[in-house]
This record gives structure tokens, sequence and C-alpha cells, in this order.
């Protein structure tokens, strides 16, 4: 058995689920990675996987959330400090505040959509004392949209990724990981 079919099986069993749901509270706080990364194997090994998956990927954001408002709120000069100094750059911190300050709810909006860094966002969040329920709610609304947006295309194209992926396993892991730590330099860079 090829080693991608193998990781194929193993992402059609609900111990994944409850990785991806791990992964996922990880990348709201400080990991890099793009949940879709970890919700792709289960639902182009099994189409049955798509809603536990969503679901998963969808609370593991919202707790990895309360996490790194917390963080922002209670644990800044520590861990805060700690997560922006070893994750991002104290600059990036001070640009995220005057985001912030300049477009409030729109600004979580657009980084629960998109591959900018939520982490950096909802620990300013915290820190700046904006309403939790507030964030926490914007941010549940569109991360679940994202993640369901990604689940029912993979979903709607699960034949056509799995063989995909069979095939071209290993260019696609390489390629991931490329594109990750190109992400994580242009974080550095700017």
């Amino acid at each position: 058995m090829k080693f991608g079919e193998f990781m194929l099986k193993k992402a059609d069993t609900t111990i994944y689920t409850w990785f991806v749901f791990l992964m996922t509270v990880c990348e709201s706080v400080f990991l890099f990675v793009p949940p879709e990364v970890f919700m792709t194997p289960p639902i182009i090994a099994n189409k049955k996987r798509t809603l536990p998956t969503i679901a998963a990927a969808a609370v593991g954001s919202v707790v990895g959330g309360i996490i790194a408002y917390a963080i922002g709120l209670w644990l800044f000069d520590s861990v805060g400090v700690w997560l922006i100094d070893n994750f991002a750059s104290m600059e990036k911190f001070e640009m995220a505040k005057q985001l912030f300050i300049k477009h409030g709810v729109f600004i979580i909006v657009i980084t629960a959509v998109t591959p900018v860094p939520y982490k950096l966002m909802a620990i300013c969040a915290g820190f700046m004392g904006f309403p939790a329920l507030l964030f926490l709610g914007v941010s549940a609304i569109f991360r679940t949209g994202r993640f369901a947006i990604v689940g029912l295309l993979l979903w709607k194209f699960q034949e056509r990724a799995n063989a995909i992926v069979k095939k071209y396993f290993w260019q696609l892991t390489v390629a991931a990981v490329l594109f990750a730590g190109l992400g994580i330099l242009l974080m550095f860079a700017l």
C-alpha cells in the first residue's frame, strides 16, 4: 500500500476528527498551517466524514479563539508577548491594534475568512477588551462558513480529489510545506 493511500485510510476514522479539532485549536492560537490542510484527508477519503470534519474545525476554531482571546485579556504580558515574539512581531501586533481601532468587526471578518493570522487578531481583541461575545460570535459565523465552503467543495469533488491525492501525494505534501513556509517567511518579512 502506498503512503498516500495509508494516510487516507487513517483519515477515515473518528480519531482523525479529533485530530482536526486539536489542530484547528492550535491554528487559532499559534500554528501557521490553515485548518483546510487537516480537513482535506478525511473528506476525500470518505464523503460521510464531511459534516463531522466541518464541525470539528468549527468547534476547534471557537475553542482556539477563546484561548487566544483569554491570552490577550489576562496573560498578554507573559504568554501573549511570547507568542507574538515567536510567531509574529510586536510591529505586526501594533498594526493589528490599529486595524482593530479603525475597522472593528470588519477586521474580524477578514481574519476569519482569509489566511490573515486569526491568532494575532484574537490576542489583540482580548488585549483591547473587545466585547468577547461579539468577537466569538462573528468569528464562529465566518470561520464556520469558511470551513463549510471548503468542506462542501471537497465533498462535491471528492472522487477527483481522491484520485489526485493518490497520484500526487508527495508532490502535494512538499508543495503544502513550501507554501506554509513561504507564508511564515512573508509574515516575518512584512
